[in-house]
Parts: structure tokens; C-alpha cells; sequence
């Protein structure tokens, strides 16, 4: 497993019995999360005292119960990023702070390589990986359905500084934008995508991602320049392996492209039990030999 063991101003204290104990910069929540499966005993002080705590519903959904007065919003750095952090309706905060692990892996790529890069980052959320690409250096563009995270990624972009780096902010779908820019014979050297691992379309059709996948990524594939330097896939979608994903971009770039292929689970080091929390997958395809660099 690769786990993003930076950070100082984000922890995870504990999890037990289908729910996670965190302290983002000062602020404790306890949050559900469907990898912990396990019922150790929960000795740690914060369980009872945290500052707020994410209810699950058994009709879907659910809703915080706050025994703290919190901000409406507070700020979270990570080395040279920072982000906003804001309690949602669906139980997350605005970042996965395990996708550290793969924000610093792509900077190195970008500072080594030696030229110009262009980046696609497809459902690109509230700009983590945006950031982390444009603070080293590549221009961005950033590509999200959501009008609403597009905005939020703009204010983290603010907040880090890189307000005037050359990111381009887009609100469109995925797919058919990607479709577009091949049309229009724009490419890319890199390509970042974080796919949702179910969804509807506009006219109600359903979209799983392990039905899908295959097709998005030979889809992109056609926007990558002719000398690409990275194509990262990240999954949540449990059914669907490390391995399978890096396969998946094995058939669809090495023969067209050469260069080399990795997988592995990512995660976040919890400090009681001194274990590691799985937090989904990561699949990379590269042009250079990086395996030291994405195992690190």
C-alpha cells in the first residue's frame, strides 16, 4: 500500500466498527467509512468528544450532529497547498487527503521532466491534484461537472497562491469535453482522472464505472500528446482491483506509447493499532521508469 505519511495538519486517530476518528487542523470528526470492518474498542478520549459526528441514515444519506461550534468553513495546509475544508451534507469535507501520496508523485514527474507539461484533470473535484500539478510547474486544465467544486477549487486555488498560474477552469462533462478537445486537436502531456464510481447522465441512463472504464480511457487516450508523460487513474469503486485498472491502461497506451505501468492500493496511517486505512486504488501509467518513485 501507498499511504500519504506527510501530513501534520491532518491525522487519523483511530477507526473501529464502520467509522473513522480524524483531526483536521484542530477540528476532530468521526466519520462512516465502509473499508473498516473491524469492532476493536474505541479507548481513545476524542470518540466521545468530538466536534462533530456524521450519522448514516438508514433511508440513504445521513446528517452531522456538531457538540462544537465549528466555522462554517477553516483552512488545511499541505506543504506549499492550502485548502478549505467544509463540512458537507454528503459526510466529506472537500479532499481526500489519502490522494497526498499521488499529489506528491505527480509533482515529482513534472519537475523532472525536463520541458513543458499540459495536464488534463478529468472530475477533478476541489483541485487537489490541479494544485499540485500547477505548483510544479504544468499548465492545468481543470474539468468538473459541478459548478459548485469547480468554484471551491478556484478558492483553494487562492488560498495556495497560485491564483495566477496558467489553470484553465472548466464546467462540463467529462467525456464529451475530452471528445471536444480532440475534435479540436488539443492535447495533452498528462492526464489525471477520478472518475466516480456510479452516476446518472442527463437523460437518466446509469453509469457504473467498472462498465465504463475501459471506454473513458481509450477515449482519453486520444487527447494525450505525441510524447505523454503520465496517465493516473484513481478508483473508490471497490470491485474494481488495482490491477485491473493498470492493465486497463497496459493494453490501451504501452504498445501505442511504450513506458511502464503501476498499481497499488493508496491509504492514511492511523495511529492507534498502528495500521494503515485503505482508501481506494491507483493505477499510473508513465513514459519513464518512476517505480521508485511511486512506491516510496
Amino acid at each position: 500500500m501507498r499511504a500519504a505519511k506527510n501530513w501534520e495538519a491532518y491525522r487519523v486517530i483511530d477507526t473501529s466498527d464502520g467509522e473513522k476518528l480524524e483531526v483536521w487542523n484542530g477540528v476532530s470528526l468521526i466519520r462512516p467509512d465502509p473499508q473498516v470492518l473491524w469492532k476493536t474498542k474505541k479507548t481513545e478520549k476524542l470518540w466521545t468528544c468530538a466536534d462533530a459526528h456524521y450519522h448514516r441514515s438508514s433511508s440513504g444519506g445521513g446528517k452531522w450532529e456538531y457538540h462544537a461550534k465549528l466555522p462554517e468553513s477553516w483552512e488545511l495546509p499541505y506543504g506549499d497547498l492550502t485548502f478549505r475544508i467544509r463540512p458537507t451534507g454528503f459526510k466529506h469535507t472537500g479532499l481526500f487527503p489519502e490522494q497526498a501520496v499521488n499529489w506528491d508523485f505527480m509533482d515529482g514527474l513534472i519537475r523532472n521532466a525536463g520541458r513543458e507539461v499540459s495536464v488534463l484533470n478529468l472530475f477533478a473535484y476541489t483541485g487537489g491534484a490541479t494544485l499540485a500539478c500547477a505548483n510544479a510547474g504544468a499548465s492545468v486544465c481543470h474539468v468538473d461537472a459541478s459548478k459548485g467544486m469547480v468554484q471551491w477549487a478556484r478558492e483553494n486555488a487562492a488560498l495556495s497562491g497560485l491564483s495566477d498560474k496558467p489553470i484553465r477552469w472548466i464546467v462540463d462533462d467529462c467525456e464529451k469535453f475530452t471528445q471536444r478537445e480532440i475534435r479540436r486537436d488539443r492535447r495533452y502531456d498528462a492526464i489525471i482522472m477520478d472518475p466516480p464510481s456510479y452516476g446518472r447522465g442527463p437523460g437518466g441512463e446509469v453509469w457504473k464505472l467498472e462498465n465504463c472504464i475501459y471506454d473513458l480511457v481509450k477515449t482519453c487516450a486520444d487527447v494525450l500528446s505525441d510524447k505523454p508523460l503520465f496517465f493516473l487513474i484513481n478508483s473508490y469503486t471497490t470491485g474494481l482491483s488495482p490491477s485491473v485498472m493498470g492493465y486497463i491502461l497496459g493494453s490501451l497506451l504501452t504498445g501505442r506509447f511504450g513506458g511502464h505501468v503501476y498499481c497499488d492500493e493508496i491509504g492514511l496511517p492511523v495511529e492507534h493499532g498502528n495500521m494503515f486505512l485503505p482508501c481506494g486504488s491507483t493505477a499510473v501509467w508513465c513514459a519513464n521508469d518512476a517505480r521508485e518513485a511511486f512506491y516510496v
